[in-house]
């Protein structure tokens, strides 16, 4: 996924990058608000201060709406209710306010990703071959391996899914969670922990599903980096 960052203060627009990165996202800068609609193209979400030195930022947030769909989330200091009001009427997504958590930074972002997901692109191929002779068929709702058909769980087949469709990239537990149990609990992680390694076991393949370490999963076609 692509953010488009518009921040004026490098330290802040620094650290993000550092943090987004850990979650498998690419992060694109501007630390002024007028060319950003020439980047709208490129990017997937957009997180906007509003305290730009050359633009007011509920400008720049209602020329990105008018401009197109492209998911805006306000990230800013100015955190009165009235303010955050404004911000949503002028066609944010959400409203953050600073400091934050990036953990809920980082579900923040996919929440709005999911709420205008089918215009990002198209669906995903009804049939993978994940590597190793493993095959997801997503139309009969099937897992084979090597032939062999494989039972999994609803919630197995999706957490499956959704690391196929990341083509590599990381899946963040925050997004996992989100995505097949629609929210999280104090025993989330630990739930996730367990579906995955039941995974590990029935695909008899133990490093196609790597851990990273602090983030979250993600497919290993090679099975090289398995944890």
């Amino acid at each position: 996924m692509r953010v488009l960052v518009v921040e004026d203060d490098d330290r802040v627009a620094a650290a993000l990058r550092t943090a987004l990165a850990r979650y498998g996202m690419d992060v694109d800068r501007l630390a002024t608000g007028r060319d950003v609609l020439d980047h709208l193209p490129a990017a997937d979400v957009v997180l906007l201060d509003l305290g730009l030195p050359d633009v007011d930022g509920l400008e720049v947030c209602r020329s990105i709406r008018e401009a197109g769909e492209t998911p805006v989330i306000v990230v800013s200091a100015r955190g009165r209710v009235d303010e955050r009001i404004v911000g949503l009427h002028h066609g944010a997504d959400d409203y953050l306010v600073k400091p934050y958590d990036v953990g809920e930074l980082v579900a923040r972002i996919h929440a709005v990703r999911r709420r205008r997901g089918p215009a990002a692109g198209p669906p995903p191929t009804p049939a993978r071959d994940l590597g190793g002779g493993v095959v997801l068929d997503r139309a009969r709702h099937v897992l084979t391996v090597e032939g062999g058909e494989v039972a999994l769980s609803r919630k197995e087949f999706a957490v499956l899914a959704l690391l196929a469709d990341a083509d590599g990239a990381v899946c963040t537990r925050d997004h996992l969670v989100a995505e097949v149990w629609g929210r999280r609990w104090p025993g989330a992680d630990r739930t996730l922990d367990v579906h995955v390694a039941t995974l590990r076991t029935k695909l008899g393949r133990p490093g196609l599903v790597a851990t990273v370490r602090g983030v979250g999963y993600r497919l290993v076609p090679d099975g090289r980096e398995g944890g």
